[in-house]
């Protein structure tokens, strides 16, 4: 038996290049009565961007939320660092920034 793979383009988010607004299949687009969970592929024809009102072939794929950003064939460089999601990138970097800061400020804690 052969398994199929997973087609994850259905939850694929779309951003417009001309505005960046971004398109995400699960709230879908109220203010064209596009229901939530339609894919991208869907979209009728004519539909705009809701902002900047771009073409639908303005859109470009950026996957699904909560993926490591980039290139998949990059994401093994950068000691893991690179496999960590936009999330986790800000957690990590502020973070650090806190924490450096805290010992700046213990430092007048010497005397």
């Amino acid at each position: 038996m052969s398994e199929q793979a997973v087609d994850t383009s259905l939850s694929d988010r779309y951003e417009c290049r001309a505005c960046g607004y971004v398109y995400e299949p699960e709230k879908g687009d109220s203010s064209h009565d596009i229901t939530p969970e339609t894919p991208f592929a869907e979209l009728p024809v004519n539909w705009r961007c809701p902002v900047c009102t771009a073409k639908k072939t303005a859109f470009a794929n950026i996957g699904p939320a909560g993926t490591a950003s980039g290139f998949k064939e990059n994401l093994s460089y950068g000691l893991g660092v690179n496999q960590l999601t936009p999330t986790q990138k800000n957690i990590l970097i502020f973070g650090a920034l806190a924490l450096g800061f805290l010992f700046f400020i213990s430092l007048y804690g010497l005397q």
